[in-house]
């Protein structure tokens, strides 16, 4: 580990463990460098990974410096997204991995779903599925695609299931978009998003968790296909 790794490391030690809170300013670059027992460049590299993670934010002026502040749900869910993505592209994570995690999360996810949804979000659900999906262009059908399983996941109120969950998700539609998918494809996932949109509407957990589910596996040998490409 480099040296400014070091010193980021330790420093966001102290934001998890709250010896440095949300809000609080920390030291000048003076007074960290010569704490640590590095020089200002090495600290200046130290706190901009941790304003990277989120984890501190700098200001100018007047009442400048570092303060530390606490990780947005998108940020986090973004960092994730692309360190899933590099691991992917070095063979690390493998697509029965992504799979497979994804059927974990977002099966369970449908039936919360179906638990929470407030009216206002099956509207919303609803609104993602385009009425003629055969009149847009591939682009604009991903990205119905990719609001319509964002909500859902949403629709649960769990922070934790977006950090988790949209990253493999974004993962798998990355690979997917490259390849030729035709009006039929398209046509059966809206159907599919209907279908699953309708049990959590109704309320009904089961069924929202079982069209999920037989929406994932619809989907898996096109995953295959376009991981072969």
């Amino acid at each position: 580990m480099k040296q400014y790794e070091q010193v980021a490391e330790q420093l966001r030690r102290r934001v998890v463990g709250g010896t440095l809170r949300p809000g609080s300013r920390l030291p000048n670059e003076d007074v960290l460098a010569r704490e640590f027992g590095v020089s200002r460049a090495t600290l200046r590299e130290a706190l901009r990974l941790l304003a990277a993670q989120d984890l501190i934010r700098t200001a100018k002026g007047a009442g400048g410096g570092s303060y530390v502040t606490l990780p947005r749900v998108e940020h986090v869910s973004s960092f994730v997204h692309s360190s899933i993505a590099l691991l992917t592209d070095a063979n690390d994570v493998s697509l029965e991995n992504l799979l497979e995690a994804r059927a974990l999360l977002e099966v369970p996810a449908a039936r919360l779903a179906a638990s929470r949804c407030r009216e206002d979000d099956v509207e919303r659900l609803r609104a993602t599925i385009p009425a003629e999906p055969l009149r847009m262009g591939v682009d604009q059908q991903f990205v119905y695609n990719q609001d319509f399983h964002s909500l859902v996941i949403e629709c649960c109120s769990n922070a934790l299931l977006v950090i988790a969950a949209e990253p493999i998700f974004g993962v798998l539609q990355r690979n997917l978009a490259r390849t030729k998918l035709g009006p039929r494809f398209h046509r059966a996932i809206n159907e599919q998003h209907r279908t699953i949109a309708d049990a959590i509407e109704a309320g009904d957990a089961d069924a929202a968790g079982d069209e999920m589910h037989a929406h994932l596996e619809f989907l898996r040998p096109y995953y295959e296909r376009a991981w072969q490409t």
